[in-house]
């Protein structure tokens, strides 16, 4: 835990705090957007896969780009201008459009409510089974020469994970007394009629699997391919861009969700950066979220 700790107090000494100040502001800037425009909220209702592509995108690059754009400013960095980095930072907000913008509405079931059930099961695997396609085929691509975008536990002290999550359980359990958190969580009442009458313990339980299948897409493409295959050109540069792009993913949630992602996406960045490997952000964010589900079903509060 300390060798962590230690790891993003000198990050936060390195960084230029120009670029820190600015991206942070950007930041607060399209949350505030979000958040007082309802954009994401019109995105989702939109019917048209085109038009939610390429509103996504637009969003994602931008959180995406204009960072490293900031980096390139005020370091004059010259990655900026290599052929390969500029290629990947285009792709990368494309794959996860896609991956926001596919939806499933196939009728498998005797009604809607059981149909939306199912679309959802099956949305999170397929979904990552769709990136994990995607970025293997940029892995093979371009680098092959080190694991998998993080796929590795060789190494790993799994202690200082275990303590984070520890940590988090009284923050959770507080947050689960608010209404804004329990019209969110769990997730299966908000895709069930009547708060999810009618659903068996084991529907519950493929549900939260299938969820739970949904963060391992998240940190293989936002820790691993965001942080380790563009370390090759920028070094700890690639940790404030993935942390503002990742905020945005997190749109349509609380906003103190929200807001907390870009602050948990830089000390996630910094920790795969130092080990390589994206299994201990994982367990971390496969706990949480997990952790937000139980307090939603267990809170006295919840409807």
């Amino acid at each position: 835990m300390r060798l962590i700790i230690s790891n993003i107090r000198r990050y936060f000494y390195e960084i230029d705090k120009r670029i820190l100040v600015l991206v942070s502001l950007f930041t607060g800037l399209l949350v505030f957007a979000n958040y007082h425009y309802g954009i994401d909220d019109s995105i989702s209702q939109s019917n048209s896969f085109p038009i939610a592509f390429i509103s996504r995108y637009s969003i994602f690059l931008a959180a995406f780009a204009i960072p490293y754009l900031l980096y390139a400013f005020f370091k004059n960095e010259n990655y900026a201008r290599n052929p390969r980095f500029i290629t990947l930072l285009l792709i990368a907000p494309a794959i996860f459009s896609l991956k926001t913008s596919l939806s499933i509405s196939a009728n498998i079931a005797a009604n809607d409510n059981q149909n939306n059930y199912w679309n959802h099961v099956i949305y999170w695997p397929l979904h990552l089974l769709i990136i994990s396609i995607i970025l293997f085929i940029i892995w093979k691509s371009f680098d092959k020469d080190q694991s998998f975008y993080g796929i590795k536990s060789k190494g790993i002290n799994w202690k200082p994970y275990l303590i984070m999550l520890l940590i988090m359980v009284p923050l959770i359990a507080a947050a689960s007394t608010q209404p804004d958190f329990l019209a969110m969580y769990p997730k299966i009442k908000t895709i069930t009629e009547n708060s999810g009458a009618g659903i068996t313990w084991w529907h519950k339980l493929l549900f939260e699997l299938s969820y739970g299948s949904d963060f391992i897409s998240i940190e293989l493409f936002f820790r691993g391919f965001l942080i380790l295959a563009f370390i090759r050109w920028a070094g700890k540069d690639a940790i404030l861009p993935m942390a503002c792009f990742y905020c945005t993913i997190h749109f349509g949630k609380p906003l103190a969700e929200c807001i907390s992602s870009y602050f948990g996406g830089i000390i996630l960045g910094v920790v795969v950066y130092h080990t390589r490997s994206i299994l201990g952000g994982l367990i971390v964010h496969l706990g949480i979220a997990w952790m937000m589900e139980i307090g939603g079903y267990i809170s006295p509060l919840s409807p």
